[in-house]
């Protein structure tokens, strides 16, 4: 009987019953001590404490705590962790903000003092619909962070667009990077992640994290909700790209709310994907992102360059060298070279550009396309993909 009073099934429990109202419960715990001393009140002190709040005096009995035991036992068996506010490995930055989550879920390899311990950590978010632009500079800006000293652990929400693109690149350039999800931690939300959410959770130093408990499904006010721990889990916050209204914008607005610092990847006036960074721009929520080594630098980390990065003229000497003549290799470099100067260049223009017939862009183009040296959407604008 006495397990159910133990700090960490009391705390999951009053986040089962507080968790759209964090502060409710970490003020009853400030000002009672503990978590526990919660459970152990009689009825009255309760009404005294929550008044008209029935629904919540109802459900701080023995019957949710022994639930929340059972929840715990079952996650502990399976290898997950809970980690509630005020205990030791629960993340500084977060005890900071103003609303904290009374619980964190977590799937990791590492140790809760591992995954949220290290110096620095940014968050990169942005639009689910993010633009060539956007998908180019989020890989080009999280690169520069894993490679920069020391690596920060970088944080997004595990969302399609530049959430995924974020939590990829770190992986690929070996950085720890945290999921912050909006479901339980026992479901992947979009399904299309679960091979990037195992790769996380089995990558020494990443996490999956949520406040949510098991079983709680994909709505709409939970993703709005999980991006204040997004934002307080992070010291700088990075707007790839937003319109001006969406998640990216709220992440952002939170971090300035917590003193964080703010950067957005600014856009042309006249694009959509790019007018809420412009905005925080504008308002000076946020500041505007001059180039990958201005960013690193910016947030205090040393900038160190891309030894494998290569001009477009020498990626295409490298793709083709042995497979095309002299001629083929100085056309493709040159219509690489005019689509890197001019974003979003049109096959036709291209055509017009390099001197040549529409028929031999396109197949140039395609070819590149194939390669992954370039892509091109439905209207034919052309954009560079190299990293």
């Amino acid at each position: 009987m006495e397990r159910i009073y133990d700090e960490d099934v009391c705390c999951c429990a009053l986040n089962r019953i507080f968790g759209f109202r964090p502060r409710i419960a970490l003020a009853l715990i400030s000002n009672l001590g503990s978590a526990s001393q919660v459970f152990r009140l009689k009825p009255g002190e309760l009404d005294s404490l929550l008044g008209k709040d029935t629904g919540a005096r109802q459900m701080i009995c023995a019957r949710t705590l022994s639930e929340a035991a059972e929840e715990l036992d079952m996650l502990y068996g399976r290898g997950y962790s809970f980690i509630f506010w005020g205990a030791p490995g629960y993340p500084q930055l977060l005890e900071e903000c103003e609303d904290p989550p009374v619980g964190l879920y977590i799937k990791s390899q590492s140790t809760p003092d591992e995954v949220f311990g290290r110096e620095m950590s940014v968050a990169v978010v942005g639009t689910r619909d993010v633009s060539d632009y956007g998908k180019e500079w989020c890989r080009r800006i999280t690169g520069a962070l894993a490679r920069s000293s020391p690596a920060p652990a970088i944080v997004s929400g595990l969302a399609i667009g530049t959430d995924i693109i974020a939590h990829t690149t770190a992986l690929e350039a070996g950085a720890p990077t945290i999921a912050v999800m909006a479901t339980g931690i026992d479901t992947v939300y979009p399904s299309r992640h679960r091979e990037t959410a195992q790769r996380i959770a089995s990558t020494p130093g990443c996490a999956l994290v949520t406040d949510y408990p098991p079983g709680t499904v994909p709505l709409q006010i939970n993703f709005i909700r999980r991006n204040r721990i997004i934002a307080g889990l992070s010291r700088a916050t990075v707007l790839v790209e937003s319109k001006q209204k969406g998640g990216g914008m709220i992440t952002a607005r939170l971090a300035f709310s917590y003193s964080r610092d703010v950067y957005a990847l600014p856009g042309r006036i006249d694009d959509t994907h790019s007018q809420g960074c412009n905005l925080l721009i504008k308002e000076k929520v946020a500041e505007s992102i001059l180039s990958e080594k201005w960013l690193v630098e910016s947030i205090g980390l040393k900038f160190r360059e891309s030894p494998g990065r290569k001009s477009p003229t020498e990626t295409v000497k490298a793709v083709y060298g042995e497979r095309y003549s002299g001629s083929s290799i100085s056309m493709l470099s040159r219509i690489v070279l005019c689509i890197k100067k001019n974003r979003g260049i049109t096959i036709e223009e291209l055509a017009a550009s390099a001197g040549i017939t529409y028929k031999e862009a396109l197949e140039y183009t395609a070819l590149l396309e194939t390669d992954g040296i370039i892509s091109t959407d439905l209207l034919q604008r052309c954009y560079i993909r190299l990293k």
